[in-house]
């Protein structure tokens, strides 16, 4: 990535409906540049995607938790992993947002979000519904101090490598 790649990642950040024109005008590059570094950087897979970034608080769940899972970790039939399996499970959950294999005291790590503590329950009932979890703990998020970003990321890897 150059500075050109970053200001061109900035402004779609910052205004997704720019189009590829408006964004050529603005940054003073021609059309062809903006779309050729587009495309560069979504085929090397910085770019994963175009579609609205979605707010679960606005969809009615405010409530957000993380999940600490432990699992049995022997390969079910057909040779899949326990981490494979449960993965499938939770991805069945509309409340589930993204579930990570971690190291430390759990096996997996989920975000989940609820309509309401009442709720949650709910949802967690469901996580734990699969015969491989073998135990959970779950920490409620009060307030986000920093939400997911990448961008800052972005902006210092220039001239990095």
């Amino acid at each position: 990535m150059d500075d050109l790649d970053v200001r061109l990642i900035d402004l779609f950040t910052a205004e997704p409906r720019v189009g590829v024109l408006e964004a050529s005008r603005r940054l003073g590059v021609a059309r062809g540049t903006v779309q050729a570094r587009l495309d560069r950087l979504a085929d090397r897979g910085i770019v994963t995607g175009w579609g609205p970034d979605l707010s679960p608080e606005a969809l009615g769940h405010p409530v957000t938790a993380f999940l600490t899972l432990e699992i049995r970790q022997a390969a079910a039939e057909g040779g899949e992993r326990g981490h494979d399996v449960v993965g499938t499970h939770l991805a069945g959950i509309p409340e589930v947002l993204e579930v990570h294999t971690i190291t430390g005291a759990g096996d997996l790590l989920a975000r989940v979000v609820a309509r309401s503590n009442d709720d949650l329950q709910r949802v967690i009932d469901r996580v734990l519904a699969h015969a491989l979890i073998t135990r959970s703990s779950t920490v409620i998020a009060l307030a986000t101090q920093v939400p997911y970003r990448v961008l800052p990321l972005a902006r210092a890897s220039v001239g990095s490598g």
